[in-house]
């Protein structure tokens, strides 16, 4: 469900920003405030008619990546509905996931090896579509991923970019310690493999309970999250389809 595209097609941004803003008064209510920073608010809303549930996210950021999204349907990513921005800020109108986090999953215990590979790899397609029009998530962690029946769906790209040919390193350092790989913290510009990366750190939690440094996953497994995690982005797997044949 979005807002009708055809009566604002012609706008400018700032009028399509008044537009969303007005119809979100006017078509939903707000549930309650999922999250709240300084830059950012993340609210759950109900359609007054359909009584459907959907996410607003509120934020400070760059629009491409949530407007690419718009373009996607896959069982592993959220439906970004409606997109609008003014002066950085940003309205994004998408898909309520209902489910538990990775993160609130693992607090009362790890997962089979079996359960664990079947979550990388739809984190895999995930991942595989979002690289497919260079972006990279940039914050792959168990807090936005959440379960959806037997469905990983990766969430919050609020912290992802479109990956750059030029720059010696990226503009902003964003990502979450201990997740994010090394060349996030402005060694060099960051790719696809930054996200390999981190899925492995995920997939060690998932079976060992600890960061692979600490505590690396045993086996076949624990290899594959060896090479996910090498300092040097070059030694990694080159993409998620070659993560996903090794998986």
């Amino acid at each position: 469900m979005g807002f009708n595209n055809s009566a604002v097609e012609e706008r400018g941004d700032s009028s399509l920003f008044s537009y969303v803003q007005q119809h979100l008064d006017k078509d939903f209510s707000p549930v309650r405030v999922l999250k709240e920073e300084s830059e950012a608010r993340i609210l759950l809303l109900r359609h007054s008619v359909s009584g459907q549930l959907f996410v607003l996210r509120d934020f400070t950021g760059n629009p491409e990546i949530y407007q690419k999204l718009m373009t996607v349907s896959s069982p592993f990513l959220p439906r970004v509905y409606e997109v609008a921005s003014q002066d950085n800020r940003l309205l994004v109108l998408e898909e309520y996931i209902q489910g538990d986090t990775l993160y609130s999953i693992l607090e009362h215990g790890l997962f089979s090896p079996g359960k664990a590979r079947r979550i990388a790899l739809q984190l895999c397609e995930a991942l595989r579509i979002l690289h497919s029009f260079g972006a990279v998530h940039r914050d792959v962690k168990p807090e936005n991923i959440i379960l959806r029946g037997s469905e990983a769906v990766l969430i919050d790209f609020d912290a992802s970019r479109i990956q750059k040919t030029s720059g010696a390193s990226d503009t902003v350092v964003l990502g979450t310690t201990g997740y994010a790989a090394p060349e996030q913290y402005g060694l060099s510009q960051t790719d696809g493999r930054a996200d390999i990366y981190s899925l492995g750190v995920v997939l060690n939690v998932m079976l060992t309970g600890d960061h692979p440094s600490v505590r690396l996953a045993k086996g076949h497994m624990g290899r594959v999250i060896r090479r996910c995690t090498m300092t040097n982005p070059a030694q990694r797997y080159p993409n998620v389809r070659h993560l996903a044949e090794a998986l």
